[in-house]
């Protein structure tokens, strides 16, 4: 598997690196056209995204080199090597989601209602960057035949990926780009709904993500871990339990508070 996309000489531009700019920006497009519903300033939602993305890929970076320490200690130079790969999701969530938060108390805004703006794009940026651990031969599941991939209709040109010296192993990163993508796909039948609450849609993303997540993590061989757990599947159960509480405080709300659709004006002008 080739992981370099273009060879210019005195650069190289590597699917991993390339694939993360796509799912970046196709997100951001999502975002800013669905603010403009809301009438939100351009400005806003792209300088709030510019900087929840560097900060979120500070923390996808640094909650990765904590449970991989030792492959860093001896040569703490390699932390900045992350075209090789080495972003954990969890670790960029968490900072990125605090980064929204303190820019919309700044300018006091609802938070959760562009955390739901922000679902799609969340969604559709996962399902995408995957495919770069596909290029970097990483993230994949255990050793499984050339017949169990071709049986669940995985396509040839994955299948022969995941071919790594002879041996066949589950693309747990397909799976998860799948399961992002048929998500992102109901995120957008559940804003059909007239008297859809705000809320609803950041409840749904980490419900749905986190039970995929926590199933395919339990193919993967290269997780993170505490202790004898996989950190995936640890944060999985807490970010479930969140989405439940969400739920359930959602559902004590009358019929016609808290909508998604009520406001459409940037309040903050």
């Amino acid at each position: 598997m080739d992981r370099v996309l273009l060879d210019l000489g005195i650069i190289q531009i590597k699917w991993y690196s390339f694939l993360l700019i796509i799912g970046v920006f196709s997100g951001l497009f999502l975002l800013i056209k669905e603010s403009k519903k809301f009438k939100y300033p351009k400005d806003f939602i792209f300088n709030m995204a510019f900087w929840a993305i560097i900060f979120g890929f500070i923390g996808a970076r640094i909650y990765y080199v904590i449970f991989n320490w030792n492959l860093y200690a001896s040569n703490p130079i390699a932390i900045f090597e992350v075209w090789e790969g080495g972003l954990a999701i969890h670790g960029g969530l968490i900072f990125g989601v605090i980064t929204i938060y303190l820019y919309c108390q700044k300018y006091e805004v609802n938070f959760i209602k562009i955390l739901d703006m922000a679902v799609p794009s969340v969604l559709i940026g996962q399902a995408i960057g995957r495919w770069g651990n596909f290029f970097n031969m990483e993230a994949h599941g255990g050793i499984v035949s050339k017949f169990f991939l071709e049986s669940i209709h995985v396509p040839e040109f994955i299948i022969k990926g995941m071919n790594i010296n002879g041996i066949y192993y589950h693309p747990t990163f397909y799976y998860e780009s799948l399961w992002c993508l048929l998500g992102f796909i109901i995120i957008f039948i559940i804003r059909r709904f007239k008297h859809l609450k705000i809320g609803v849609q950041t409840c749904f993303y980490l419900m749905w993500y986190s039970l995929g997540r926590f199933f395919i993590e339990a193919f993967r061989t290269d997780s993170l871990m505490l202790g004898g757990f996989k950190m995936a599947q640890i944060v999985s159960v807490i970010l479930i339990i969140i989405s439940i509480i969400g739920f359930i405080i959602i559902s004590r709300k009358s019929k016609y508070e808290d909508l998604y659709y009520e406001s459409k004006e940037f309040k903050n002008e």
